[in-house]
């Protein structure tokens, strides 16, 4: 998702506090999606008795797939506005990641770890909307790099691509849902025919992809 504001540092940089929002937005999300995962590791978890092998594979796979996928998704839209001119930084929600850990505790599938902020000089419609496109188009690519591994690699290197192929498919359908700070709405409010082809895109990629992963 990606936003406004009118405090960012020029240029591609990264102040400390987007450093720090970063990886502990990357992290908490790892967890979260560590604990979705495997449900067994939140029962261990309560029982006093956590696999800790098992979480750390977990942890990684978590790490490089969600993690990677939500990282270059906010990354995507960072450059594009510093493309236009912007300010932009991404600014993490600290109590919609502690949401997100607990939802995986629970069983359940959430996610909002923040924004990328962005202002300065006005801008148009047209770009605002390629700003926001930007995320979603990122996570149709990783679903791309993603796909050689589930048909090249069996194992670990397979999971990865399973669920890398999985979660930036859904990254991308999900951001295109032209509702509240979603990617879509902002793609709908400058152009109806790039939103209509976009969604088309993403959701159906999306579609496609659980039906033939998971299905």
């Amino acid at each position: 998702m990606s936003g406004r504001t009118h405090t960012a540092n020029r240029g591609i940089r990264f102040s400390a506090k987007e450093l720090q929002d970063l990886a502990v937005a990357w992290l908490a999300l790892g967890v979260a999606f560590m604990f979705f995962l495997n449900g067994d590791l939140a029962t261990g978890l309560l029982a006093g008795d956590f696999p800790v092998a098992e979480a750390a594979r977990s942890f990684g796979l978590s790490l490089a797939t969600v993690g990677v996928g939500f990282l270059l998704h906010e990354l995507a839209h960072k450059v594009v506005a510093i493309r236009f001119g912007q300010l932009a930084e991404f600014r993490a929600d600290y109590s919609m990641l502690a949401l997100a850990i607990a939802a995986g505790l629970a069983g359940f599938l959430f996610a909002a770890p923040g924004a990328v902020y962005h202002g300065g000089r006005p801008i148009t419609k047209r770009q605002n909307g390629l700003i926001a496109l930007a995320g979603p188009l990122t996570n149709v690519a990783l679903v791309a790099v993603f796909l050689p591994f589930v048909f090249l690699f069996d194992g670990l290197l397979g999971t990865v691509g399973v669920l890398g192929v999985g979660i930036n498919a859904l990254l991308a359908g999900f951001n295109m849902i032209p509702f509240g700070p979603l990617d879509g709405r902002k793609v709908l409010t400058w152009s109806k025919p790039v939103f209509a082809g976009s969604f088309l895109l993403c959701g159906g990629l999306a579609a496609a992809v659980f039906v033939v992963l998971f299905g």
